[in-house]
């Protein structure tokens, strides 16, 4: 029923010739509508402007124009600027004057732009254009260039831009200038330093009065005049989440009426929901009598669910309490988070039945779901319910999603769970392969990710957790070069020993602390990633924590700066065939130095890394 309104609604801002907002980030492959703005014949074309923000590559007006091909006289005049040569702020907004013209069924700003350097097509989409285009524009105006762009390819660019058509003849409206949105930017801020009320925003992107926008997508500006950019008005914090809700405003009768229907149509759906659940826990709450029974032939933890294509909530910390009751703990986690659960059959049809072509790894298998690949892991029974208790507590873009569960139908012993399967596979692959696509740009990134993923277990989680298992193959690698951490441990309070970690097939990365007493800190996180950087700068791989540490050991010897550089290059992966800032380099090796040290105390919190990780990214 909702997306029934939804195409509804489309429709009626088609009538009306006004435009769609598109709420999938830069970095999708999405169509949705708003991706590019459409038009009607070759004769729509209109003088209008885009928003663009100075950065470390672009950061006067002379490159801004260069970059854009217009005159820098008139970007000088427009954004109200003395010298072409001068350092503009970085995050700085710059207004640019471009003709957009309607090319097949799309506006768009067209010129042939050369890539500087070795990058991905949603590298220059998002980072060189700020997303004021998808990378499936740039594929679909060139249709036999590759995703990885070699520096000096020339790419013909199709900047998203609209004209004003039809919206214009009832609100006077002459421009739709294209705003990238940043995190940060608020509706109620953004319509105040371009000096228009919030209802002229909303009619042209054809959102309703609660409608959600995000960052990294774009909004169309409509304005009766040249925009001039109020820059008095500082940004709002960035909001958390990350999205930014848009105020309500006095809307038309027909609009009024147009958002009945949809909240209608809403509340109906939350309705449904609401029976569903309902249903879903007095189901729930039967099985959870047969699981009990089932307990008291079996000494072991009881599974959850063990009929296939059955909803299977995370458990919870504690055990589950012998009176049986509609709200144990157990069941209210299980109203928190649910788990499609899978059958031994679905797994070895998704597995060729577990064959070794599937395995990855020691611990786990890749298997393909409706056309997805997954992670399978095959664990003991009494573990598995300790890890979903974990992944209950955590929702993160850098730390894999738990997905499912399968347990055992004869053999109650072992369990499988299944993980997302980012799409290049584990960090320590993509480092060892020969040819790798792992640039300085994505390394220092990925960097950051793991920094990220780390921070987030230490401070932002209760009880704060620690990983205890970083080390190169178990950060896993997304189809856009994004890390994401997986095989958190689940019993940190028993320390670390020895037989444990053999027992994992640890590899490096152990802090020296870790197998004398068996201590659980947060420091041994740091010093795992210590060693983590040490593989991203070198390539190579540290089996015992040791080896990598000794290489940079010229760092602490006072040698001269020139020979200090020298030793380093030698360091640095050949792979990046000094494609790389050596400062930077430089920089993460003595960061990495940090992380390293023998003493617990002496190494940096992972606060502090993600705030020398943040000015290289």
């Amino acid at each position: 029923m909702a997306g029934l309104w939804f195409y509804i609604l489309l429709c009626f801002n088609a009538i009306n010739g006004q435009q769609y907002y598109d709420p999938s980030g830069c970095w999708t492959n999405s169509s949705d509508p708003g991706s590019r703005y459409t038009c009607k014949s070759s004769k729509d074309s209109c003088n209008t402007f885009i928003v663009y923000r100075a950065n470390r590559h672009f950061r006067t007006i002379q490159n801004v124009s260069q970059l854009f091909e217009v005159d820098a006289v008139e970007l000088l005049h427009l954004n109200k600027l003395t010298s072409q040569w001068d350092i503009i702020e970085t995050g700085r907004e710059v207004l640019v004057p471009i003709k957009c013209s309607c090319r097949g069924q799309f506006f768009q700003r067209s010129f042939n732009y050369v890539v500087p350097e070795n990058k991905t097509l949603p590298e220059v989409a998002c980072i060189d254009f700020e997303g004021l285009l998808k990378s499936n524009a740039i594929v679909q105006e060139n249709p036999t260039q590759e995703n990885d762009v070699k520096g000096g390819t020339e790419l013909h660019v199709p900047l998203k831009c609209a004209c004003p058509g039809n919206f214009s003849s009832d609100t006077g409206v002459r421009y739709l200038v294209t705003y990238p949105l940043m995190e940060g930017d608020r509706l109620d801020t953004l319509s105040k330093r371009f000096g228009i009320s919030l209802a002229p925003f909303l009619e042209a992107n054809g959102l309703g009065p609660w409608a959600t926008i995000y960052p990294n997508t774009t909004l169309l500006v409509p304005l009766e005049a040249e925009p001039t950019i109020n820059f008095s008005i500082p940004w709002s914090p960035p909001p958390i989440p990350s999205f930014l809700p848009t105020e309500t405003v006095e809307t038309s009768a027909r609009e009024q009426l147009r958002n009945l229907y949809i909240v209608g149509s809403v509340v109906g759906f939350v309705l449904l929901i609401a029976a569903s659940v309902a249903c879903g826990l007095y189901v729930k709450a039967l099985h959870s009598r047969k699981i009990q029974n089932l307990s008291s032939f079996n000494t072991r933890s009881s599974p959850v669910s063990l009929s296939p294509n059955r909803s299977s909530p995370r458990s919870g910390q504690t055990g589950r309490s012998s009176t049986p009751s509609c709200l144990s703990p157990d069941l209210l986690v299980g109203i928190k988070y649910s788990l499609k659960n899978f059958s031994v059959e679905d797994l070895r049809r998704a597995t060729s039945n577990f064959s070794e072509e599937a395995k990855i790894g020691e611990q786990y298998y890749k298997g393909l779901f409706d056309n997805v690949e997954i992670m399978i892991k095959q664990m003991r029974f009494e573990d598995t319910r300790r890890v979903i208790d974990v992944h209950s507590k955590i929702n993160h873009i850098n730390i894999v999603n738990l997905l499912g569960v399968c347990y055992g139908e004869n053999d109650f012993s072992w369990s499988y769970l299944l993980f997302e399967l980012p799409g290049n596979g584990c960090l320590r692959d993509c480092l060892s392969n020969p040819c790798n696509s792992l640039r300085w740009q994505r390394r220092t990134r990925m960097a950051f990710d793991i920094a990220t993923g780390l921070h987030y277990l230490h401070y932002c989680i209760f009880p704060p957790y620690a990983h205890m298992r970083i080390n190169s193959r178990n950060i896993f690698v997304t189809a856009d070069w994004r890390a994401k951490l997986t095989n958190i441990r689940i019993n940190p309070a028993n320390g670390c020993s020895k037989d444990q970690e053999s027992s994992v097939n640890f590899n490096g990365g152990m802090a020296p602390e870790c197998y004398p007493n068996g201590s659980v800190s947060e420091k041994i996180d740091i010093f795992a990633f210590g060693v983590v950087l040490l593989e991203l700068i070198s390539g190579r791989e540290d089996t015992d924590g040791k080896t990598l540490k000794e290489s940079i050991a010229f760092l602490g010897r006072g040698a001269s700066e020139g020979g200090c550089f020298e030793q380093l290059k030698s360091f640095v992966d050949p792979c990046l065939k000094e494609d790389y800032p050596l400062a930077e380099a430089l920089g993460l090796a003595v960061l990495a130095m940090a992380c390293v040290e023998d003493d617990p105390q002496h190494r940096p919190s992972m606060d502090d890394i993600l705030k020398v990780l943040g000015r290289m990214v």
